[in-house]
This record gives structure tokens, sequence and C-alpha cells, in this order.
């Protein structure tokens, strides 16, 4: 199987210096090329890229398009002999060997349509990393949780999950996915702009009746953070708005209107305790998420029904937990997968 690894870059020539070399010598499987897609980066990225790395490609986007577009139109332009992608942010270490078990799993089961490794925390390799950790689920009210990972509660990794196991999503931080169905998929919602817009699309296919694997017998190392951290309330906007934004296009249940709404009571209750610890900040970050909802309401509900001839199913995929995790998590105490 031929499959392209793509590096989105953004300005990031730091990262590329770092971790392009480590990616280089990690990467053992023969018939995957390496591809840096830059997205309009007005630092030095690319000429460092073409002086100190002639033998990558390099795909100059003419506008930061930002991850899922900057994807998309990287995947679009692509070869056609590729027939998977591998994602791969710009912060990423991976572990020597990682492409082989992901592309036997593409190979060999031909209902997955994407996969990906274990992703541990590049500061503290003993340590999952937040985005994604060891695979990913969502409970009734779309909260997203890892094995490995539920909200700030981060599980060290001593082999507890290393297993292939079938999941709702896997993050965009490291992820093979056939190249064919990306594109037929629609690829990445682009008016998410950055987060969460992975989690929609591995939600769309696996609504379509495909399968997501996380590969426990792949690993890779990752920094996180490098373009907005969560202290920055821009990101919490954006994780607001987007989970709504997926959960009106994807939650394939004839309540899904009564979740929404207990899902934004949840939301206000989530402001009122950053009220409450003085960060106003990002309780504004939550209403500018909902009063956008609300803008946006007649196009996501268009976009809903365009999805409904791809379901395969009238019900919830079983990879949503019928549980709500806020609940077991500060009221139970329950914060291991």
């Amino acid at each position: 199987m031929r499959i392209a690894l793509v590096i989105l870059n953004w300005n990031g020539r730091h990262l590329l210096e770092r971790y392009l070399p480590r990616v280089i010598s990690a990467t053992t499987y023969p018939e995957a090329d390496i591809i840096v897609a830059d997205n309009a980066s007005d630092d030095d990225s690319v000429p460092y890229l073409k002086a100190s790395f002639p033998d990558i490609s390099v795909i100059q986007l003419d506008n930061n398009y930002g991850f899922a577009g900057g994807y998309n139109k990287a995947i679009k332009s692509l070869d056609e002999k590729y027939e998977a992608v591998l994602l791969l942010n710009s912060d990423i270490a991976p572990r020597h060997g990682w492409i082989e078990p992901l592309v036997r799993i593409l190979s060999e089961q031909k209902d997955v349509v994407a996969c990906a490794p274990k992703i541990l925390d590049d500061k503290s390799p003993d340590y999952f990393e937040y985005a994604g950790a060891a695979g990913g689920f969502l409970d009734m009210f779309g909260y997203p949780f890892c094995r490995g990972r539920i909200f700030d509660t981060i599980e060290k990794d001593f082999g507890q999950y290393n297993n292939n196991i079938d999941c709702l999503w896997v993050s965009g931080a490291s992820l093979l996915i056939r190249r064919k169905e990306y594109l037929e998929s629609g690829g990445l919602d682009e008016d998410f702009f950055a987060h969460m817009e992975e989690i929609d699309l591995c939600w769309r296919l696996r609504n379509a009746g495909w399968r997501i694997i996380a590969c426990g017998k792949s690993s890779v190392q990752h920094l996180g953070g490098a373009t907005l951290n969560k202290s920055n309330p821009h990101k919490t906007y954006l994780n607001f708005r987007n989970n709504l934004w997926m959960m009106i296009k994807n939650y394939n249940s004839p309540l899904w209107p009564l979740v929404i709404l207990i899902r934004l009571i949840l939301d206000g209750i989530a402001g009122i305790r950053y009220i409450v610890k003085g960060e106003w900040r990002f309780c504004r970050a939550i209403i500018k998420a909902h009063l956008h909802l609300y803008a946006s309401l007649p196009k996501n509900i268009k976009k809903r029904n365009e999805l409904k001839d791809a379901r395969t199913s009238k019900s919830l995929p079983i990879e949503i937990a019928r549980r709500c995790i806020v609940i077991d998590y500060h009221l139970f105490g329950r914060k291991t997968f």
C-alpha cells in the first residue's frame, strides 16, 4: 500500500527543525513518501525545507486554510497512486517502525477506513497525550474522552492499551485514512477551521458503516498546543462551537434536539464555573460559541439532511457511551477509562 505522509505546516520552522528528522529516522516503511503542505507560512519554513531536506516534496498553498482546509487541498492535489494518507502534525515524534502496524490494519481489514497509533506526551513520554491518547469515544452529550484521558486526567502508559480496538474517532495529529473514502466523504469540514474536525470526519464515516481502529501496536510522541494552547480562549471557543456543530450534523437519534438542549445547559454550567474562578474570557468564549451556533443553525441543519442518505443505521454507534461522563467524572470520581 502506497501512502503519502503529509505534514501540515504554518510558520513552524522550529518544529520542522526539531521533529522532521525524527519522523524520517522512525519511518522504515518503504512505500511511504513524506510530504510537507505549507499553509502560506511567512517565516522561512519553505526555504529551510528546500535547503535542508531536498528530497522532501513541498506543497505550497496560497493562503492559511487552517487544519481542515489545508489538509483538504493538499490531499486533493496528491497523485492517485497513494491509496492512503497519513495526516501528521508537525510536532509529532514517531517511534521506530510505527507505520507498519497501521498499514497492516488497512491492508487486512477492508471495512476499516482509518486507524491511528497511541499518542504519548513528548514532554513526559510515560504518559498519554491529551489529543487522542489511545483511541477516542463520545458520551451521549457529545463530550469526547479517550482510552488514557478523560477531561484533564491523563493516565500513565504501562501497556494497558496496547491492544487494537474499535473506537468512534482517532486524533488528526497522527491519522492514517483511505484516500478515496476521505475525498468521497468531503474530507475535513472547513467551516471548523481547527479543532474537532477529525472527530466530525470519523463520526461521519462511522455513521456510513466504516470502522475506526485505535492501534496499540504503534505509538508516537506529541508535543501538543503548538498552534493554540489550552490557555487561549480562542481554543475554548473553537472546541465548544465545533463540538455543537458536529453533534447537529451527526447525532443519529430522533432525540437529537433534546440532547443539544441539555448540552447547551451543561455548557452554561461550565461558563458559570469559569466566572466563579474569575476566568471571564473563557465564559465569553462559550457565549460566543453559542451565538455562532444559533447563527449557523440553518447551514448545519442542511448539512445534517445531506448526510442522512449516507447513514447505514438509525441508531447511535456503540462507541458513543449511553452515559454522561460529566456526572461520572465530577460526582462519582470516575477518572480513568
